[in-house]
Order: C-alpha cells, then sequence, then structure tokens
C-alpha cells in the first residue's frame, strides 16, 4: 500500500484530545474550529459518544437544529441510556416545535433521573 494511501489508527486520547480542543475552540469563540475537530473525532470514532454530544451541544448553541439533531441521534445510538443525550434532544425537538418529541425525550431524561437517584440516594440527597 503507497504511504500517501495509509491513514494512521486513531486512538481514543487522540479524540479525546480532539474534543477537548474542540470545546475550548468553542468557548473562545471559534466556531469553526470547533466544528472541525469534532467532525474530525466523529469520522475516526463513530462511536463515540463524547464526540457526538459535543458536536450535538455546539450545533445548538449556534441554532443549526437540523445538525445539531444528527449529531445527537448519533449519540443517542451509542448511549440511549444516558440522561444527558434524552435531555439534549428534548432541547432540540422543542427548538424545532416538536412538542411531543421533545416530551417523549424529556420524559426519557426524567425516569433516567429517577433510575440514577435511586442507585445513588446519598447523591441526590446532596444535589449532586
Amino acid at each position: 500500500m503507497p504511504a500517501a494511501c495509509y491513514v494512521a489508527p486513531v486512538t481514543d486520547d487522540e479524540i479525546q484530545h480532539l474534543i477537548e480542543d474542540a470545546t475550548f475552540d468553542y468557548t473562545m469563540g471559534d466556531n469553526e474550529a470547533a466544528l472541525a475537530k469534532l467532525a474530525r473525532a466523529t469520522t475516526a470514532a463513530p462511536a463515540s459518544f463524547e464526540a457526538w454530544h459535543a458536536l450535538a451541544e455546539i450545533h445548538f448553541s449556534l441554532r443549526h437544529f437540523d445538525e445539531a439533531l444528527l449529531a445527537a441521534n448519533q449519540a443517542h445510538a451509542v448511549r440511549p441510556e444516558d440522561l444527558f443525550i434524552n435531555t439534549t434532544l428534548s432541547r432540540i425537538w422543542m427548538e424545532k416545535g416538536d412538542k411531543p418529541m421533545a416530551e417523549k425525550y424529556g420524559a426519557q431524561a426524567k425516569i433516567l433521573s429517577w433510575k440514577d437517584q435511586l442507585k445513588n440516594p446519598e447523591a441526590a440527597k446532596e444535589g449532586l
């Protein structure tokens, strides 16, 4: 195989670094760099929940609701029992004007929150 065609595998640490760099770029106002890094992360590691969720949140904050929904659906496919992605999906659907879908994911988030409280009653008492 010619060297020009070889793509080195991406490690979990490299993906995490891309996500952290993208988050920093976003907080500094460099939205394009953040989106580009998260696109690289999701392409290299399509099963990275964290990359998809970060991409969804940045698109949401930029009011790119269709793109946010696509990324959130990918994150949800990876980790459907995550409280935060269900909350994100609820927020996206509400902004898109689909109250039944927003309520569906909001209810799922509430159920997951209750499950977590039952598993960790001391943390729930302390508000953690």
